[in-house]
């Protein structure tokens, strides 16, 4: 089958040549299209010598429904195209789920050359991924910017939820808001309109090395990631690693805003560099920017520290920062929700548990906690032992659980819990009441066997959508995968993604709703569904 779906691309490709070349002569000024259709044409030239060696008749194929694809494909890349997704959507509608494992998925330079037969579908900025490569080439511009403003050594600069940071190592000096930022905002344009194209080049793991010997940051990044052959992107002055894909050219950011700096380490820990971050947004027009820059200011007037200090419901003190002290009116507000969340433990056959505050240093390297998360605890000598205060509850409700023999008549067994939790955040993440080192949340873990994992999961979908419709929250849900660095068998970890999704179709198609693959953001231990809250400002 494989020789035969080689073809059925190959058939379509040359009916679209006509197309191709149509668009060519009506959008001769536009220099990036050009490039585009000239490496299509290359392709369809290229299978057109072999459609004529094996004498294939492409009359025999659906040639108009494929040209009709075609077609809207290259009117994408007119109106708002950013970079291919070369993969199998696409072709799942056009020609069903026959021989789909042939295509891979990939995320394409527009400008870059097409290796193979495959079905191109461009994704615009509205897109999820399109959104991510904008910001990502932006965070690029801003690291150039930085260069030649600052000739500090770049870190790291990746695009974000609300658009993209670069980090930079400046020494003692420091970056002034006041002073540097409208500069470089002001430098920012000048890069944006001078054009630059984004070229991709493929480098050796020596070349990398001297690339980037007068960065140690860099460096450390080579060494500890062990980088070998890889690809670099250069934009005006900059090189900087990368996978990619990126925008055509820097001129694809149409407007600007670096709207915040803060200082962060090196890696996030606390005994590194200390580091420079500037924030910035970018959009394909201004009018989107008017629209975030005022959506900020209704979001600072809504900002829950500003309006929990003003109606003296807690308050907050470098005495113990990240810890939120609760004042008589806010502790009312507190009770009522820890009450409504407890009520609804009891409905739903939950049974609440009171655990220690602080474990010996011995549980958490049982769990695999201490592996991966001992830089985020608080942790003090006990006597001779080594002891932390618990960032979560789950191993001690496994002590819980391990405290005598079960018998699988006792399952599902829920236990919830309402115990407080420490976690040692840098203080340059602290946030209000959504980023703290101090907290209660609504906690439980089931005990369960394998095959009630998908109708308890179920059932905590139905009781999260219950809570957040409650109190007005829309979500997204997001399905995590297995790591690069797990505990356990691959096995078992398919099986257990396998049962999430299965709960996450059968919770979504009642509640008419969708969930996104997330790969390769799960937790050590094992995949996880996460839920993302939108508030009233989305």
């Amino acid at each position: 089958m494989e020789f035969q779906f080689k073809l059925f691309e190959i058939a379509r490709l040359k009916r679209a040549k006509k197309i191709l070349e149509d668009l060519r002569k009506n959008h001769a000024k536009k220099r990036n299209f050009q490039r585009v259709l000239e490496n299509i044409i290359s392709i369809v030239e290229n299978y057109q010598k072999m459609i004529d060696i094996f004498g294939l008749e492409h009359e025999d194929f659906e040639l108009e429904r494929i040209s009709c694809f075609v077609e809207i494909i290259i009117q994408s890349v007119i109106s708002a195209g950013f970079y291919c997704n070369v993969g199998v959507e696409k072709l799942r509608e056009i020609y069903g789920d026959e021989d789909l494992e042939l295509i891979s998925e990939k995320f394409w330079d527009l400008t870059r050359k097409l290796e193979g037969d495959c079905s191109i579908e461009l994704l615009k900025f509205s897109d999820k991924e399109g959104k991510e490569t904008y910001w990502h080439s932006s965070a690029h511009i801003l690291g150039e910017c930085m260069e030649r403003y600052f000739g500090g050594a770049l870190c790291y600069g990746p695009d974000i939820e609300d658009g993209f940071y670069y980090d930079m190592w400046m020494g003692n000096t420091t970056i002034s808001s006041e002073a540097d930022m409208p500069k470089l905002e002001k430098l920012y344009y000048q890069m944006m309109k001078e054009k630059q194209p984004f070229q991709r080049l493929n480098v050796t793991k020596q070349q990398l090395i001297d690339m980037f010997k007068h960065n140690p940051f860099k460096q450390r990044l080579i060494a500890e990631k062990n980088i070998g052959d890889t690809t670099v992107y250069k934009c005006g002055n900059l090189i900087d690693m990368c996978r990619g894909p990126h925008l055509p050219h820097t001129g694809k950011a149409k407007a600007c805003k670096l709207y915040k700096t803060s200082a962060t380490y090196w890696e996030g820990k606390a005994d590194q560099e200390s580091l420079q971050r500037v924030y910035g947004i970018t959009f394909p027009d201004k009018k989107q920017l008017t629209e975030w820059v005022n959506f900020q200011e209704e979001a600072k007037k809504r900002d829950h520290r500003r309006i929990g200090t003003q109606q003296e419901l807690w308050t907050f003190d470098p005495v113990s920062a990240g810890s939120c002290f609760w004042l008589p009116r806010g502790a009312v507000i507190y009770n009522r929700l820890q009450d409504f969340i407890r009520s609804e433990y009891r409905k739903r056959g939950f049974k609440e548990v009171v655990t220690p505050n602080i474990f010996n240093s011995e549980l958490w390297k049982t769990s695999g906690h201490w592996q991966h998360y001992e830089d985020d605890m608080f942790t003090f000598k006990v006597e001779d032992d080594k002891w932390a205060m618990k960032p979560m509850n789950c191993p001690g409700h496994c002590v819980m659980f391990g405290s005598r023999l079960r018998s699988y008549k006792e399952l599902p067994l829920r236990f919830a819990d309402f115990g407080v939790l420490h976690r040692n955040e840098l203080s340059g993440a602290l946030s209000g009441l959504t980023r703290v080192r101090r907290f209660q949340q609504d906690d439980a873990h089931i005990f369960c066997a394998r095959e009630q994992i998908e109708g308890e999961i179920t059932a905590a979908l139905d009781f999260f959508k219950f809570v957040y419709d409650t109190f007005g929250f829309t979500f997204e849900l997001n399905l995590s995968t297995r790591p690069e660095k797990y505990l356990g068998e691959v096995a078992d970890w398919d099986e257990a993604e396998g049962m999430l999704k299965n709960a996450l179709n059968t919770f979504c198609s009642t509640n008419e709703t969708k969930w996104e693959l997330n790969p390769g953001d799960g937790a050590f231990y094992g995949p996880k569904i996460d839920i993302k809250i939108l508030d009233a400002l989305k």
